[in-house]
């Protein structure tokens, strides 16, 4: 697995990178400069309404903007999942109409963290630590399957969960 990069439950809300951020308001500003500007010069017929004129130069302007956008977002969140950034910021940047950016939300991998008895590097949906078996989240004892700690029975399969002794700290404070 590659390095794990973390960013905090604060730092959510800085996904994007400052540079992504100046790039789309250039491409934003570039694409409003060529509608307003040069296009407008070299045409040659009646223009089209001025509604249409502002819808379209104000969709492309936001497209092209949430193109950069999203490839700065792509370049924070891929190496929390142990990917590589420079490699999904190209797919994003090279594929057409999106298509990169929809690949990557469809084959991105999960969170990874570190187990809290060893460090070891692990996803966010491992029920156990592959190195020192850690029960990292409660799990059904039968079908594995991800319960709350509240539960009393799995609600996939129906095992009772009391009598799979669950570690202490996975189980919820009751009344």
């Amino acid at each position: 697995m590659r390095d794990l990069v973390q960013i905090g439950g604060d730092e959510d809300a800085r996904m994007i990178p400052l540079w992504s951020i100046v790039i789309a308001v250039a491409a934003f500003v570039g694409v409003e400069y060529y509608f307003w500007v040069v296009l407008p010069a070299e045409r040659h017929h009646p223009a089209p309404p001025l509604g249409f004129l502002i819808y379209l130069n104000l969709s492309w302007g936001v497209l092209a903007a949430l193109y950069f956008l999203m490839i700065g977002y792509v370049s924070k969140d891929a190496p929390r999942r142990s990917m590589s950034a420079r490699f999904w910021m190209l797919i994003c940047f090279v594929m057409p109409g999106g298509i990169g950016a929809v690949l990557y939300f469809l084959l991105r991998q999960p969170m990874v963290g570190r187990c809290p008895a060893c460090s070891t590097l692990v996803q966010g949906d491992f029920h156990f630590c592959p190195q020192c078996n850690y029960q990292l989240t409660a799990s059904c004892g039968s079908c594995f399957r991800t319960v709350r700690a509240t539960d009393q029975f799995c609600t996939r399969c129906g095992h009772e969960l009391a009598v799979d002794h669950m570690p202490a700290r996975l189980h919820a404070m009751r009344d």
